[in-house]
């Protein structure tokens, strides 16, 4: 387990109630689900990985390339999906057969399981793992201990 997840899951707690806005990066101001993720990633390391081209609210769906997941796997470290830890990155598919588009990380892991992350029409939350939500779980990733 990273000793940085529990660092992670507080970090995108401050960012509750933060609205959502598509291609944001700002606590308070907006975030999409991918800019929470960069926001912690800041707060963890500094710096974000690399510049974040811009990109549509379908991502690379028309195209069918797993874009978000190859770049989670260069920069985060894989888990099996069973192995949920506080602070993981959980990657979703929304629907069969398309690409994952959105992400979220680990709030609490067993019965209360959560999840926390931007979502349209609701900004940044914490969501209860509920059983919709986990069916659409493709990739569990940790941060790692050092860039």
């Amino acid at each position: 387990m990273s000793v940085l997840g529990p660092r992670a899951a507080q970090e995108a707690r401050r960012w509750i109630g933060t609205p959502y806005l598509h291609q944001a990066s700002v606590r308070g101001a907006g975030a999409d689900c991918l800019g929470l993720l960069r926001g912690v990633w800041r707060a963890l390391y500094g710096a974000e990985p690399e510049p974040v081209p811009p990109y549509t609210p379908a991502w690379s769906e028309p195209q069918g390339e797993e874009r978000l997941w190859r770049a989670a796997r260069h920069h985060l470290r894989a888990k099996p999906l069973v192995a949920a830890s506080v602070g993981d990155v959980i990657l979703f598919r929304m629907r069969a057969g398309t690409v994952a588009k959105h992400l979220g990380l680990q709030g609490r892991t067993g019965s209360e399981a959560s999840f926390i992350h931007a979502y349209s029409g609701h900004g940044v939350v914490e969501s209860p793992l509920s059983a919709p939500w986990a069916r659409r779980i493709v990739a569990r990733f940790e941060f790692p201990e050092r860039i």
